[in-house]
């Protein structure tokens, strides 16, 4: 037999374990997850208001019907089972905790009660464990997104939807209730560079259009009306609807609702503003764009903020023994190999960056890989795979939890959500283990 393992259990890991199931014979796939939920950030990290996107998980869930594929949670690798231990045991090994950690703004003033970073933020609205008691401070009329992607824009969304329009999401309670409760007037979300360089897709863009209570504003001047000739020309036809999109939000008075979006472009946060402990407000310089890149122009503004949500991008966290290249915060490796039998793959490999299809290439093109190695030099057969985990496990009194132990929780959430609502999330890891008892 092949003993393989996989670290996580988010789209590359389950993508990397479809494949290594049907493809190498003989195998044994064993997905390990520090929490007692499988599917990483289609379930934490997705907007709650995009339950189409998360149909993926239903693919997902027939790799793990597989009699050879079997799903280990709540075991944390470094701490619960070493790096060591698990290559020691594993003829593979493949690496795909993502990337959760956010970046730092790296300005005076980032660390006042008040700022967060978007990691956070969206863990906590999404019922992960690991930011259950986050309770950001959303008493704020005015609040600053720092960002220009998509995780920038669905933050903004969530914040500007009414209670009604989030009903059919997947939000926990506990946010959806803050957020309903929050005095927000006005959203600023703020790129360094113009909506030319904007990392954010039209989709997630132009849902703006059609919110009850919230505007989208945006200054006429940052709006091109000819592009650069140095683009590639397979970004071109996005950019220009982007800018479409932009246009009718020019339009916009934002008097006739409640709450505004403002899409700011060209400007840098320099420093939060102190009052008290608190956030005060948030100090900005302008920007000037040149060959795509952002200079500084020595001119500075504020504005009046309570809170503040860091949306720059997020680094992979290492576990203890393991090849880590902490400059650029992912799994040291090269195209996917970590070190023999071991490999990388999706954000932890390359960065945080693609949606769901990217990872998939990458997972894919990292598992043809691991099974041309595998023909290339067959393993000896001789590492005990699981049964020597589960005996470490036992051993440290570590409960897991299985895929049919998962299906118990999963259906408790369904069970307790109100009418309309897909699930109703447990948000803490001893709510999920109850379930079981």
């Amino acid at each position: 037999m092949i003993n393989i393992a996989i670290v996580g259990s988010g789209p590359s890991g389950c993508y990397i374990a479809d494949l290594l199931s049907k493809k190498v014979a003989g195998s044994q796939v064993d997905i390990y997850d520090r929490l007692p939920t499988p599917f990483g950030l289609v379930r934490a990290g997705v907007a709650p208001d995009h339950q189409g996107t998360k149909n993926i998980i239903r693919q997902f869930e027939r790799t793990f019907s597989r009699d050879n594929v079997s799903f280990v949670g709540n075991v944390n690798i470094g701490s619960d089972i070493s790096y060591q231990e698990l290559k020691d045991s594993y003829d593979v090994v493949a690496i795909t905790i993502g990337a959760l950690t956010d970046r730092n703004l790296g300005i005076p003033g980032e660390d006042l009660q008040g700022v967060y970073g978007s990691g956070e933020f969206v863990a906590w609205y999404n019922g992960h464990p690991d930011q259950s008691e986050l309770n950001p401070d959303l008493n704020s009329q005015g609040i600053a997104i720092i960002g220009n992607g998509n995780v920038a824009l669905d933050i903004a969304r969530l914040l500007a939807k009414t209670a009604a329009e989030m009903g059919s999401s997947d939000i926990t309670s506990e946010a959806a209730n803050a957020i309903d409760s929050a005095p927000i007037t006005d959203i600023y979300m703020i790129g360094r560079r113009s909506p030319v360089e904007a990392s954010f897709t039209n989709a997630e863009l132009s849902e703006f259009a059609d919110l009850e209570r919230c505007a989208a504003l945006v200054d006429p001047a940052h709006l091109v009306t000819s592009l650069p000739d140095t683009l590639d020309p397979k970004d071109v036809k996005a950019i220009e609807k982007n800018l479409e999109t932009l246009r009718g939000y020019a339009e916009n008075s934002g008097q006739d609702k409640p709450v505004r979006l403002h899409l700011m472009f060209c400007a840098s946060p320099t420093a939060v503003i102190e009052a008290d402990g608190k956030v005060a407000g948030l100090t900005l310089e302008k920007n000037t764009i040149i060959d795509g890149r952002a200079q500084a122009s020595g001119e500075f503004f504020e504005l009046p903020v309570q809170t503040i949500i860091s949306a720059i991008g997020y680094r992979s966290e290492p576990i203890e023994g393991m090849p880590f290249d902490t400059t650029r915060g992912i799994v040291s490796n090269n195209e996917g190999l970590v070190e023999q039998g071991v490999y990388t793959s999706g954000w932890c490999k390359r960065g945080p960056q693609g949606v769901i299809p990217a990872n998939r290439a990458d997972s894919m093109a990292v598992g043809k890989q691991i099974i041309a190695n595998l023909e290339a030099n067959p393993p000896a057969g001789n590492k005990a795979g699981s049964a020597a985990i589960d005996e470490l496990l036992t051993a440290r009194n570590v409960q897991t939890v299985s895929f049919d132990q998962w299906q118990v929780i999963n259906q408790a959430e369904i069970s307790r959500a109100p009418e309309g609502k897909p699930r109703e999330k447990f948000n803490r890891i001893d709510e999920m283990l109850a379930q079981l008892n």
